[in-house]
């Protein structure tokens, strides 16, 4: 009777032990992706010779490590001093990439004369990335050089490469115009194709997104892939990035290879 009592007991512990909780398989709760943020905005409105010239810019965050924000949709509106609409537009933004920002600007013009302007954004679809977050690295931008026209533009130049051994066929550089005191005024856009490794692209912007292009102390600018998918960055980075050492040693080769001995020193010493 006592051998089968603690058989008894010992099945009891293990199917306690078996039992909910205790198993190791339950797993953490998976935290809810965060939706973007607007990290800053601005807008403005400037009379040019073709009509009135609606300028706006932005910074969009993602605080989500392993999602890309996908086809997002910044709508525009701007009215006039009544409230009625002059400009109503729908401007598909570029992926934002785990972790990372999105700069964006953007501008039209009409012929009647607006007052205010207000963006809204549509939600992001969520794309698991195809690599940790360090594999997609920023596009390197060179000699950037700034001026102010005679006729009320702002000039920025400069050279776009890739980090990539494979070819970028499409970057989206945007240029972001701030004050003295870093505060964001305006921006634009443009584009650079076929951008090969080892090689750098010429890029220039003629903006118009303030009345006085004094106001401007500094210009941004960054580059990235074009396209509201993910896939284009993703393609890159799966290609692999270039190496950071390209150049070839000219040092001779040790006579005598030490590394074993130098092994067995660390091994046997103090």
């Amino acid at each position: 009777m006592k051998h089968s009592t603690r058989i008894v007991a010992a099945l009891a512990l293990l199917l306690l032990a078996g039992g909910p909780g205790c198993s190791g398989e339950e797993k953490d709760p998976v935290a809810p992706l965060q939706p973007l943020a607007v990290r800053e905005q601005a807008s403005s409105i400037v009379k040019g010779d073709d009509g009135y010239v609606v300028n706006w810019a932005g910074v969009l965050a993602n605080a989500n490590p392993w999602h890309f924000g996908e086809h997002v949709v910044a709508t525009v509106v701007a009215s006039d001093s009544q409230g009625k609409e002059v400009v109503r537009l729908d401007q598909p933004l570029d992926a934002v990439p785990p972790g990372g920002s999105l700069p964006f600007t953007g501008q039209v013009v009409t012929q009647e004369r607006p007052v205010a302007v207000n963006v809204s954004y549509r939600p992001a679809r969520w794309h698991r990335a195809g690599r940790i977050v360090s594999a997609f690295q920023p596009f390197p931008v060179y000699d950037v050089l700034t001026d102010r026209t005679t006729d009320g533009d702002y000039l920025v130049t400069g050279y776009v490469g890739t980090p990539y051994v494979m070819p970028a066929r499409s970057l989206a550089v945007t240029a972001l115009l701030r004050d003295r005191q870093g505060k964001l005024l305006g921006g634009g856009s443009t584009f650079v194709d076929n951008v090969q490794a080892g090689e750098r692209r010429r890029f220039v912007l003629q903006i118009r997104s303030v009345e006085d292009p004094r106001d401007i102390a500094s210009a941004e600018v960054t580059a990235r892939t074009w396209g509201s998918s993910s896939r284009p960055f993703e393609q890159l980075a799966l290609g692999g990035a270039l190496p950071l050492h390209t150049v070839k040693p000219k040092m001779p080769p040790f006579a005598k290879d030490r590394g074993k001995q130098a092994q067995l020193a660390g091994v046997m010493g103090p």
